[in-house]
């Protein structure tokens, strides 16, 4: 059938072409509009009961993630100088578009009791204006009496001052937010310059902009990169230039029809899926090598071109057809999972491949076609020295020292299995950055001076309208829980209803600071007056009226306690959250009340543990599928033992590594197993067709076959490996750790391959086909 489809592919070689740059043509109309995307990546699905929370939050209190904080020490802010720029610099970010409001030292107001009217009027602690020194002295004492802003707005124990950026949420999620961070952050390094201040930025709406232009950056890069770098190793391989640009092209056209299903399927570049191009230019390569090489290997042999073709297209289709299929399951098997951002990364990727060899299988027999026939040097890489010798000794061990190879193999698994016992689940939000990057020491500034910049949010639900104040019992409950979160170390200043009940009680008192507290019955009856909003649009204007309305629903059933914390991981989070969950429970009776633990610290958990989960899961799915594949194609379950411990051993071999090296399992790292299974297998396939093509041509002895294969089959495993490997090293380079991991690991993983793939499978095949050889003799 292969041979007849040679045949058919060079006899409408014209139509073949014109099909493939057409269609081509029409997905680099599509693959022009891809964009980039500017939300959170949904990790988890949205029925998921912890994404119903969040959602059921953000609708009921507003987003939780859209403050952007920047944070400076100094000592001397109160001067009067440095000070007024400090005021000027907020009323600069203000003006940036986007900005919806600006809170710092500068906008703190003091409640102050007007009997009169029975309302308590929000007066600036600093005037808005130019202000003297002497008025600037006189407003820090009233800055000192106010409890509610201390480890709040500013640190006093560290001098360390911040500016909290509101971002509206629409902005936020769109490409706008590039500007507005540029903005913001344009004023900021103005404001350093003048002052020799170092200022830090973070939270999610700086890590999220940032994040996202280093992705679109890093996918520029590595693209051209690992084009570059592929076209470099084909010329190197092959001496021919026409050899290079076949392969360019066909990698190239892989390349335009994976950004045209993103567009088509409506996704947008992620940090995951932004690896798929470059990944499609080092999986592309393989398949243009065996072809290339198959067919000068025939023309060599034959020196009749258009056999040689036919011989190409009829032995190496299905080679490859089956590679492809093997590395399209190891991604594919993504889109069995729930998780959005890896069913998007699936389905591409695994649809692209396909269309790889689809687009190998057509444009290269009919380009060489057109091209001159290759000349000596083109084929003189085939009688490589250095590579026959390695082969030949590559020989001798698979014959003459199978049992160092056993042994050698079975103290790999050992060290791989007390390397595993070692490995740990851990991710981080910010985990994929290096930690002397900018964003990450500047996240950590917060971390020490504030607690933290990572959004978690506590939803008190008293089932009952009212229930909220009614009661005073329930407020006392959610202030002993603030109060138990600011005790935490990894927890910064709660914000809740209370805080703002014990800000007014203190203004009731006439600014006593020791009147700071939640007040009692007796102080709620007079402070009633005081604390009605409702209809009262000067109220709502003040930072009162906002903090009611933002830690209550409208109803007053529902209480909410917002709090920053550091990033402490997904190992210490669950833990932290449990302890929570435990204090909560203590205090509120689950049969009365429902407390729920949520925003973006709890989504990205739930979303870590997710993904994850759905990896592990893909590898089982990546081994039953690809074992199906090998079990249909070889009709052997012998062959099929053969071809899987080959490809298990690199595969625990990284992960015995990573345990003994410290490297933890997160969604980046969890990816690699089953992208490298997926591309590792090819190896074995490659290898195992050519065994079974050769067998009858042996008379069915497995010993010259076995020879013929490591012979025939070598150069191109090396080279195909080589370039794989060179492929994912670019991924080394890349500021994120993740990709990092995925270029590094995976590398390794698919070097190992080779190696068990050419020395440990020819033992195989001869030890389970009953074969023993006492010495061995030579087959020519």
């Amino acid at each position: 059938m292969w041979y007849q489809l040679g045949r058919w592919i060079l006899k409408n070689r014209l139509w073949m072409l014109l099909l493939v740059l057409a269609s081509t043509g029409v997905m680099t109309f599509f693959a022009s509009k891809v964009q980039l995307s500017y939300e959170f990546a949904k990790a988890i699905p949205v029925n998921h009961p912890k994404y119903k929370e969040y959602v059921a939050f953000k609708q009921q209190f507003g987003e939780d993630g859209n403050l952007l904080v920047m944070g400076f020490e100094n000592k001397s802010i109160f001067e009067a100088s440095f000070f007024n720029d400090f005021v000027q610099l907020q009323k600069n970010i203000r003006q940036v578009p986007g900005v919806e409001d600006v809170l710092s030292i500068s906008s703190m107001v003091e409640l102050v009791k007007d009997s009169a009217s029975e309302k308590l009027k929000a007066v600036p602690v600093f005037a808005d204006m130019i202000l003297s020194q002497s008025a600037i002295d006189s407003a820090i004492v009233k800055m000192e009496q106010l409890p509610f802003f201390k480890n709040l707005l500013y640190n006093p124990q560290t001098n360390v001052y911040t500016i909290g950026v509101r971002i509206n949420k629409e902005v936020l999620n769109s490409k706008k937010r590039n500007a507005v961070v540029a903005g913001i952050n344009q004023l900021a390094e103005a404001f350093e310059a003048k002052h020799k201040i170092d200022i830090h930025l973070s939270g999610l709406p700086l890590v999220r902009t940032v994040m996202s232009t280093r992705i679109a950056d890093e996918m520029k890069l590595f693209l051209l990169g690992s084009v570059l770098l592929s076209a470099v190793i084909l010329l190197l391989f092959f001496r021919s230039f026409s050899a290079m640009w076949l392969s360019m092209a066909v990698v190239v056209m892989g390349v335009i029809w994976s950004l045209a299903t993103m567009v088509l399927f409506g996704y947008k570049i992620t940090l995951l899926n932004a690896l798929i191009p470059p990944l499609i230019v080092v999986i592309g390569i393989p398949n243009c090598i065996y072809f290339l090489n198959k067919f000068h290997t025939e023309y060599k042999a034959t020196g009749d071109k258009q056999r040689s073709l036919i011989n190409m297209v009829g032995r190496m289709g299905v080679v490859t057809l089956f590679c492809n299929i093997a590395a399209a399951i190891g991604f594919a098997v993504f889109a069995l999972t729930d998780s959005a951002v890896l069913k998007e990364f699936g389905i591409v990727a695994g649809i692209n491949i396909m269309v790889l060899f689809v687009i190998s299988f057509l444009f290269i027999p009919v380009v060489l076609s057109y091209l001159p026939a290759p000349k000596p040097r083109h084929v003189r890489y085939l009688e490589n020295e250095r590579l026959n010798k390695t082969l030949l000794r590559i020989e001798n061990w698979v014959f003459d020292h199978p049992k160092y190879i056993y042994s050698a193999t079975i103290i790999v698994i050992v060290f791989s299995v007390l390397g595993i016992m070692r490995l740990k689940s851990v991710g981080y939000i910010v985990d994929d950055l290096p930690k002397k990057d900018v964003l990450y020491t500047d996240l950590k500034f917060f971390e020490k001076h504030f607690g933290g910049v990572m959004p978690l949010e506590i939803v008190v639900d008293t089932k009952r309208k009212q229930g909220v104040t009614r009661q005073l019992q329930n407020l006392v409950r959610i202030d002993s829980l603030v109060q138990y979160l600011q005790q935490r170390p990894e927890m910064g200043k709660p914000l809740a209803v209370t805080e703002g009940l014990k800000f007014a009680k203190q203004a009731y008192y006439d600014g006593d600071t020791l009147n700071y507290a939640l007040p009692n019955e007796f102080d709620l009856a007079f402070l009633a007056p005081y604390l009605q909003t409702k209809g009262d649009t000067s109220a709502k204007a003040t930072n009162l009226g906002k903090l009611v309305s933002s830690f209550m629903d409208s109803s007053k059933q529902r209480a909410r306690i917002s709090v920053s914390m550091a990033d402490v991981g997904s190992d210490s989070l669950p833990k932290i959250l449990k302890a929570i969950q435990t204090r909560t429970d203590e205090l509120f009776d689950t049969a009365r009340y429902n407390v729920q633990l949520t925003g973006t610290s709890v989504t990205f958990l739930e979303g870590s543990r997710f993904i994850i989960n759905g990896l592990k899961e893909s590898i089982i799915w990546a081994f039953v599928l690809i074992a199906l594949c090998m079990l249909y194609l070889f009709r052997s379950f012998r062959i099929l033992v053969c071809s899987l411990i080959p490809n298990i051993v690199p595969l625990a071999l990284t992960a015995g590594i990573m345990g003994w090296a410290g490297v933890p399992l997160k969604p980046s790292t969890v990816l690699v197993f089953s992208v490298a299974l997926g591309i590792a297998i090819d190896v074995t396939i490659r290898f195992l067709i050519n065994y079974k093509q050769e067998l009858p041509a042996n008379s069915n002895q497995v010993v010259p076959t076995v020879q013929q294969t490591i012979r025939h089959t070598g150069i191109s495993i090396i080279y195909t490996s080589l370039v794989l490997v060179a492929g994912f090293v670019i991924f080394c380079f890349s500021d994120f750790g993740g990709t990092q991991a995925l270029g590094w690991l995976t590398s390794l993983t698919l070097l190992v391959a080779m190696v068990t793939n050419l020395i440990l499978l020819p033992v195989l095949l001869l030890t389970t086909s009953g074969y023993k050889r006492q010495k061995k003799q030579e087959n020519g």
